[in-house]
């Protein structure tokens, strides 16, 4: 054998022995991981569920006809694209989602360790628990982790896939989408305050990474003109919250007119009475801890997320918790005023309605709670109760009951008459009325009352929402200022005479409960959680996954 040739002989034998070894990063063969994908689907599919390697799958159905319609193949065969699912499933903090729900840390080791030694079985549980990762991913922005119905028991907002879509499609749309960002930005549309509540959240969280606020001691109320070795706290704290600038960091201990200003400016921005001292009440609001603050941004996240659908065009909103009714426009207010809310024996529910009619110089029917807990207790101990408040007792035909004619202690809860008041300047009901009819007979209206609003809580009422300059917001939704501006419509109210108004076309009404959002200017507002709602909503939130798709949705 020529001297020459024994190297080339060598160099086929090691060639030979390498295509018998395994080489690291090669994926396994595609029909071996197709195969077993197959066997755990099915495994899947016969147990309801469990687990794939020890992680919870919530949609086990879901991957059954997703994977049995591509013949089990794989889906996420790019390692560009299994980077892009990484990426994607990463901004979930943003979103003030959990991060631990979807797997990314567990999901980049297994894809390491596919890497390395390209075992089938490896491959088919990164395949679907990267579809399952994904699943609850856009199942989260498109409905929130939460079914609002298991926290409002009136919930009657849209929550369905858009037309055309059902979970199986909308899966398929994202295997063959280019861009997975993109897809679900378009997905999903966004008002926006909702980025404007993520950034608020980034913000916060970056308080908290730096420390947080000081704790302001106790001690008397701090107001102008004091000095106080609280004061320099008081100082940072004001700063740190954006009520203060920079500048105004120092260990002064007295309490200027620039720190009252500074207080005014928290104090509007945590629905506090706006004085400029610091109190026990905002003393106390001072104090929450920023974490707490992070949280109600993360709530009011995921309750955008709830009502995405119903935000878009014009409509009215009242935020319950904030006492507070406002009109926008895509998401975005031109017009708001204070309310008055339902007391905490008789909240006012959360839910959506149609307003379509507005009523001037209405009267009132009392409905049936109010009857039976205000009305007859009072008329009990009082007969001229009626009287004073110009309330007629009618019978069933509609026609007038002289009360002196009726033993009132002797009626029950149930009385078999209507009581109704008059029009005129005791209407419980004011001069002009909203209605949007449901099933609560809540609605919108004018009261009698002025003086409420002057107050910083107004849970008063019994369940409807009595709002602040009732004309401005007619003008709005009958949208005719030839025929109906303020002069015509007190013009017709002085008439005295009950009159309907029809208007041009139905306004959304959205019953909201939130305890953080922000002003027309943008800042954050942080309102009290007046009927205790937060706590259950963030124990699901931070709870495990559900996934509980729309009926009808496949």
């Amino acid at each position: 054998m020529p001297s020459g040739s024994r190297p080339g002989l060598r160099a086929l034998v090691v060639a030979a022995l390498l295509l018998w070894l395994p080489v690291a990063g090669a994926a396994a063969p595609p029909a071996a991981v197709a195969a077993e994908l197959q066997s755990q689907v099915q495994r899947l599919h016969a147990a309801g569920g469990i687990y794939v390697q020890g992680l919870a799958i919530a949609s086990a159905s879901l991957l059954v006809d997703f994977y049995a319609a591509r013949d089990y193949q794989p889906a996420w065969t790019d390692a560009a694209r299994v980077e892009e699912i990484f990426s994607l499933l990463a901004t979930a903090d943003s979103h003030g989602l959990d991060p631990g729900d979807y797997y990314l840390p567990q999901l980049r080791r297994l894809h390491a360790q596919y890497q390395l030694d390209s075992d089938p079985a490896l491959g088919a549980a990164l395949e679907l628990l990267l579809t399952e990762s994904l699943v609850r991913f856009g199942y989260h922005q498109r409905f929130g982790k939460v079914n609002p119905a298991r926290m409002e028991p009136a919930w009657n907002f849209s929550r369905q896939f858009r037309q055309g879509r059902d979970p199986l499609s909308a899966l398929q749309e994202v295997v063959a989408t280019p861009s997975l960002q993109a897809f679900v930005e378009n997905w999903i549309g966004r008002a926006p305050l909702y980025s404007a509540l993520q950034r608020a959240l980034a913000d916060y969280r970056h308080i908290a990474q730096a420390g947080g606020w000081p704790v302001i001691g106790p001690g008397p109320a701090l107001r102008e003109g004091d000095r106080d070795g609280r004061v320099p706290a008081l100082r940072r704290r004001l700063v740190i919250g954006g009520d203060l600038p920079p500048a105004a960091d120092s260990g002064d201990e007295s309490f200027d007119a620039a720190l009252a200003g500074g207080v005014r400016a928290f104090q509007a921005r945590h629905a506090l009475a706006v004085d400029g001292v610091v109190g026990a009440a905002t003393l106390a609001a001072m104090n929450v801890p920023v974490e707490s603050r992070i949280d109600q941004l993360r709530l009011s996240l995921e309750r955008s997320r709830w009502v995405a659908d119903d935000t878009a065009g014009e409509v009215i909103v009242v935020n319950i918790a904030g006492s507070e009714v406002f009109a926008t426009r895509n998401g975005e207010r031109f017009w708001a005023r204070r309310a008055v809310v339902g007391r905490i024996n008789r909240q006012t529910p959360v839910f959506r309605g149609a307003m379509t009619w507005l009523e001037l110089n209405p009267t009132w029917t009392v409905p049936p709670t109010i009857l039976r807990e205000d009305v007859l207790p009072r008329l009990r101990e009082d007969p001229g109760y009626l009287a004073e408040h110009q309330l007629s007792v009618l019978d069933a035909r509609g026609r007038e009951v002289d009360p002196s004619t009726i033993d009132w202690q002797r009626v029950s809860d149930r009385p078999p008459w209507t009581f109704r008041q008059a029009p005129g300047p005791k209407n419980s009901l004011g001069r002009i009325k909203f209605m949007f009819p449901n099933p609560h007979a809540v609605f919108l209206h004018d009261t009698p009352s002025r003086k409420l609003f002057e107050r910083t809580r107004r849970l008063l009422s019994s369940g409807c929402v009595r709002i602040e300059d009732p004309l401005s917001l007619a003008e709005i939704l009958l949208a005719d200022p030839l025929r109906w501006n303020r002069q015509t419509l007190q013009a017709a109210i002085d008439t005295g005479k009950t009159q309907r108004v029809n208007l041009p076309r139905p306004w959304p009404v959205l019953m909201l409960y939130w305890t953080a959002e922000l002003d027309a200017a943008g800042r954050v507002r942080f309102l009290p959680d007046v009927y205790g709602r937060d706590p259950s909503l963030l124990a699901a939130l931070n709870g495990e996954v559900r996934l509980e798709f729309p009926p009808g949705s496949g």
